[in-house]
């Protein structure tokens, strides 16, 4: 994953989505615009609109309105977002929802604190 044009970060936490901009920026991708959802209706919201060419997700899954697990299963059921990497950030350890995560067809699960080495190896080591 090289050129990413437009990454989608939903968390319930600014200072969250400050944090995972921030590493992502770091890690070397050109990315042309962030967008940012406080929680899964709101994401769904800029994931229906097909103007926003959304390229790479972020997501929590502790958010209200609607979790992040709720929110991945409708992105990976619906065939127009399907095929969108969706990277799974939580304060849950990693190891106990990776799994789960993974059956639902997530790229990769980091365990906040979200660092840039964290977000290259969820992104499978490429930079």
């Amino acid at each position: 994953m090289k050129k990413v044009r437009s990454v989608l970060i939903v968390d319930d936490s600014a200072t969250s989505r400050m944090i995972i901009q921030r590493c992502v920026e770091m890690c070397g991708l050109e990315v042309t615009r962030f967008l940012e959802a406080e929680n899964g209706i709101d994401a769904l919201t800029l994931l229906s609109d097909g103007e926003n060419g959304i390229d790479l997700v972020f997501s929590d899954i502790n958010m209200p309105k609607m979790d992040g697990s709720t929110f991945i299963k409708l992105v990976k059921n619906r065939p127009s977002t399907r095929d969108i990497p969706v990277v799974v950030t939580s304060s849950i350890a990693a190891s106990s929802i990776e799994p789960e995560m993974r059956k639902l067809g997530v790229m990769g699960v980091i365990q906040k604190p979200v660092t840039p080495e964290k977000v290259i190896q969820a992104l499978g080591g490429e930079e």
